[in-house]
């Protein structure tokens, strides 16, 4: 049984933001609770980007009753006029007694100005609440917000070998269904998912969120440098999201125009032969896609990884060896390094057992 104090509450509102991921597009998720006399009186999360943040809702729950609340809020209230108005002033009209901020706003537009005029309202504000928590949920806000390139999430699912498919190209399945699962709440949790042409052409994949309930279906973006993208493949043609192809300069004109004509956008990222990853990411930031599920081959993987595009590894491993030596596709194929000490390091590890999966994820590290 949980103790009801500050980090009862803040938990609380921890959990309220968690459930809206993949809802607010670039801004962050955000949860508050208004509490009064020892008694709930306001709930709110941010839903979806350009209506009303979590603190808007949990006041207007709480009906004008907030005078001498106190109200924890999972990210510092804002201070600026964007699409909507300064919560901080919303905070400060109502007679808000005390706030208890879990992060600061990384938002250089915020920055501690919000906890500057709580406080110079009168208002009691404590800072870093179970802070690691809050900004691990929004991560990806937070990388966005300070560089405008997209938060990249690797994932990958292999056997103990590190094998993503046979010799023969044989991969359905390798992860249980739990992780499966887990998988397409990661695509409803991100506003793109990326993929290579390779696969593309050998698997035909639709890219989408399957999920018990539905979710939201990322925008998909292919990795193809010479535009050899199936007119007739499932992202082109099923219409359940948008696709973006990126490709080098070289690649053929009238190809594109098909594709173009078809509905795909096609970006231009590298002189080629290959596309400039690095490019292809700013590109993708300004198009305001903040957050991309990377779902590669090994060369996708490899390059993305060696090049410090990506920001966090989530792996599914299951209990299964098929061997196959360089005939069966390993989930990274890069020129590697000589030195165990130079090898990509994953901080921050989380591991969960799914039945008989292992999922691992971390940060990694380049030497």
């Amino acid at each position: 049984m949980e103790v009801m104090n500050d980090e009862f509450y803040m938990s609380l509102a921890l959990d309220m933001a968690e459930r809206a991921q993949g809802q607010t597009g670039i801004n962050p998720v955000v949860g508050c609770v208004v509490v009064k006399d020892g008694a709930v009186i306001g709930l709110g999360t941010h839903l979806k980007r350009g209506t009303g943040h979590a603190e808007v809702h949990a006041l207007n729950m709480a009906a004008g009753q907030a005078a001498g609340s106190t109200a924890y809020v999972t990210l510092e209230p804002c201070s600026h006029y964007g699409k909507t108005p300064p919560c901080s002033e919303r905070l400060i009209a109502e007679g808000v007694a005390r706030v208890v901020i879990a992060c600061e706003d990384p938002n250089p537009q915020v920055a501690g100005r919000g906890i500057a005029m709580l406080r110079e309202a009168g208002i009691e504000v404590e800072v870093g609440l179970l802070r690691e928590r809050a900004l691990r949920l929004n991560e990806k806000f937070v990388k966005y917000i300070l560089t405008k390139r997209p938060f990249v999430t690797l994932k990958s699912a292999s056997t103990l070998d590190g094998k993503i498919a046979t010799r023969t190209g044989d991969s359905k399945w390798i992860s249980n269904e739990s992780a499966r699962g887990i998988v397409h709440t990661l695509r409803h949790r991100h506003q793109g998912i990326m993929a290579g042409v390779g696969t593309i052409i050998a698997d035909n994949p639709s890219l989408t969120t399957r999920t018990e309930v539905p979710g939201i279906n990322p925008v998909r973006i292919i990795i193809d440098s010479g535009l050899r993208t199936p007119l007739e493949s499932s992202v082109v043609t099923d219409g359940q999201a948008p696709t973006i192809i990126i490709a080098a300069e070289t690649a053929d004109a009238a190809k594109e125009e098909a594709l173009t004509a078809a509905g795909v956008q096609v970006l231009r990222c590298g002189a080629g032969p290959r596309v400039d990853l690095a490019a292809a990411m700013s590109r993708l930031g300004e198009l305001e896609i903040g957050s991309i599920l990377l779902e590669g081959g090994g060369i996708l993987n490899g390059a993305m990884l060696e090049q410090g595009l990506v920001d966090r590894v989530v792996l599914f491993f299951a209990p299964k060896i098929v061997g196959g030596g360089a005939a069966a596709p390993a989930a990274f194929a890069f020129d590697g390094v000589e030195l165990m000490r130079n090898a990509v390091t994953l901080r921050g590890v989380e591991v969960e057992v799914l039945g008989d999966n292992v999922c691992i994820s971390g940060i990694p590290e380049l030497v």
